[in-house]
């Protein structure tokens, strides 16, 4: 029922290019977020096989866990349907890359790898990918291996653990993806670890905002940062911006 009501709340508030006033968000609404391009056949080509992967996985969540398996064994196709990134979305934030070439990427979630595939599309990208679950790493890793992404490195383990030693060996990150774990204060968390790498020009999305109460309060939290001039709210997740010259303005932008 939360999601629910968040969907029409936002439903109400969304607004598209013809509400926009701002140069440089016009400009990301028309050129990155609104724009209808192909996929990546070959990852959706994996995305249709897993889909129909029936073997069965144990596997160890240390997030929020499922709404849909109480358990911990699932098939290969529910965890493709259930936690990977949509198609949409993944070109969407392929897109964001492109067009803002960012190369230093950071994936709070790699599930098995369909998202981190399209992060990792230009070979000049270098993305970190964080999955908890050994079993779906080692998944996610031999899609890595069977689509030639050498500038794709995993980090196994509970994130709550490698995310800091990991961060500490990067230079910046130009963009950050968190789909990990849905609870506030890990939200938090992580935000405030990843920032101390991230740069004026750099871009936070956090996934699943509307998710539950706790994930609303935590972009409630986010949005009213000091480094953060502009959050955009687009149901599926939040993206947050810190370049200086822009206003400090929130939006809920039709996706």
């Amino acid at each position: 029922m939360f999601q629910i009501f968040a969907f029409i709340n936002y439903w109400l508030k969304q607004v598209d290019k013809h509400s926009l006033h701002s140069p440089f968000l016009f400009e990301f609404y028309t050129k990155v977020l609104s724009v209808d391009d192909e996929v990546l056949k070959d990852v959706e080509a994996l995305r249709k096989e897993l889909l129909n992967n029936k073997e069965m996985v144990e596997i160890k969540d240390f997030g929020a866990g499922s709404r849909v398996y109480k358990g911990n064994k699932r098939t290969i196709a529910s965890i493709a349907k259930y936690a990977s990134t949509p198609k949409r979305f993944s070109q969407f934030i392929l897109r964001l890359i492109q067009y803002y070439q960012l190369t230093n990427i950071v994936e709070l979630g790699t599930s098995l790898g369909l998202n981190t595939l399209y992060l990792s599309e230009n070979s000049k990208c270098k993305v970190l990918t964080f999955e908890g679950d050994p079993t779906i790493a080692r998944l996610a890793e031999a899609h890595f291996k069977k689509h030639r992404r050498s500038n794709i490195k995993t980090v196994v383990g509970n994130i709550d653990q490698t995310l800091e030693p990991a961060l500490k060996q990067l230079d910046q990150v130009d963009l950050a993806y968190l789909d990990a774990n849905h609870k506030y204060k890990p939200t938090l968390e992580y935000y405030d670890l990843i920032t101390t790498k991230t740069h004026d020009q750099s871009i936070v999305i956090v996934d699943d905002i509307h998710w539950s109460k706790e994930m609303s309060s935590a972009w409630e939290q986010l949005k009213t940062k000091p480094e953060v001039t502009l959050s955009v709210d687009v149901f599926e997740a939040g993206i947050l911006f810190f370049n200086p010259k822009l206003e400090k303005e929130e939006y809920v932008l039709k996706f």
